[in-house]
């Protein structure tokens, strides 16, 4: 069986949770034709790198980047740093002839986005923006009624990412919230996986309006010292497609009562979607060809339970109809990008989808700052 040499770039949140994905690829999907392997782990702190091998099973341990990416047997690598750091990372990786999966944003601005797009188009390498959201059951299946024609013309849609992790004024600033460590605000960290989504279900922007809110002018850093904050807390975008539909778009870390909620509904002519994290399990559609009747008929919204179908290999463990959570989305995710790096075919969302968010977001922030709609050049 053909192994694929996995680096995993980052020891934080994110980069467990590429390493959780790689270890449990081989239960999820039967018959695999590749098998990863987890080679190295690199961070810049040593000891963290070194807990991570010593945890999971890495063959090495590293603070230099140079030495991971020297290593023959690696084919992939994740990057999984703050975003300042993931241009030199990626170009590097890209150099050195590996295959990149990124967490997004790609990278820290469109220019930056536009370079690394252009080195991994010049590379020929297999690459992929870690946009899980979209490997969810009940989001796949919303793009196939989408691209059914189940759902009609789009007429308007609604899109939600909401945290309440940033309303405590005491609460000391990560480097998310520090657009000079890389952080670009909440527009960045939960818009860009919302913006992906919708773009991947409805298609490109034309027009956007967007505004911020800085909640807390000030807050205090990790030492404790009261420092000025740049980068946004919520953020809403009015938005215009291609064929007219509009909608709009819903980002914050200061929504009371939220956890990890992410939603979107979408109305067409023919028919309608709803999807909430929170309740993974289910797409909600609404048939709108279904005749009204005399005490509704069957009419309604109904349910489709796609719990953990996902298609073949996929599917078994656990089984289909077992409930589906948060971690098995990014596992789909990581999965699909290896099996593209297997059978050598394009992966999806690429880097060219990545710099087309990054795009839209620093179109936000200039409406945002103008006051003004702009176009999505």
């Amino acid at each position: 069986m053909k192994q694929i040499g996995i680096g995993i770039i980052g020891c934080g949140f994110m980069g467990k949770t590429h390493t959780y994905g790689a270890k449990t690829i081989p239960l999820h999907y039967d018959n695999l034709p590749f098998l990863p392997r987890l080679v190295g782990v690199c961070d810049s702190n040593i000891e963290l790198a070194r807990a991570m091998q010593e945890q999971n099973g890495f063959e090495m341990a590293t603070s230099n980047l140079e030495e991971l990416l020297d290593r023959r047997d690696i084919d992939v690598v994740t990057v999984s740093t703050p975003n300042v750091f993931h241009k030199e990372t990626i170009l590097a990786a890209l150099a050195a002839g590996k295959h990149v999966y990124a967490d997004k944003p790609l990278t820290s601005s469109y220019a930056e986005a536009v370079e690394v797009s252009a080195a991994w188009r010049k590379s020929g390498r297999i690459a992929q923006v870690a946009h899980q959201f979209r490997f969810f059951p009940a989001v796949m299946r919303a793009k196939q009624l989408i691209d059914e024609g189940r759902i009609g013309n789009i007429m308007s849609f609604h899109g939600a990412y909401l945290h309440s992790g940033s309303i405590d004024k005491n609460k000391p600033i990560g480097w998310k919230q520090d657009k000079a460590s890389g952080g670009g605000g909440v527009l960045f960290d939960l818009g860009s996986h919302i913006l992906d989504l919708l773009r991947s279900l409805l298609g490109d922007f034309t027009e956007i309006f967007a505004s911020t809110r800085i909640l807390y002018p000030e807050r205090p850093n990790a030492k404790g010292e009261t420092v000025p904050i740049s980068a946004d807390d919520s953020a809403w975008i009015l938005c215009k497609l291609a064929d007219g539909a509009q909608g709009m778009v819903e980002a914050s870390k200061i929504y009371t009562g939220a956890n990890d909620d992410f939603r979107f509904e979408i109305y067409g002519d023919k028919g309608a979607l709803r999807f909430d994290s929170n309740y993974p399990n289910r797409l909600e559609f609404f048939d709108n060809e279904i005749p009204e009747k005399a005490l509704g008929g069957g009419r309604g919204y109904t349910r489709i339970e796609t719990m953990s179908a996902f298609e073949r290999p996929g599917g078994s463990f656990p089984p289909s109809k077992f409930p589906l959570g948060w971690l098995r989305s990014h596992i789909h995710c990581l999965y699909r990008f290896l099996n593209s790096v297997y059978t050598e075919t394009p992966a999806s969302p690429s880097f060219e989808d990545g710099a087309y968010i990054l795009k839209l977001l620093e179109t936000a922030y200039a409406s945002a700052e103008e006051r003004a709609w702009k176009t999505v050049n």
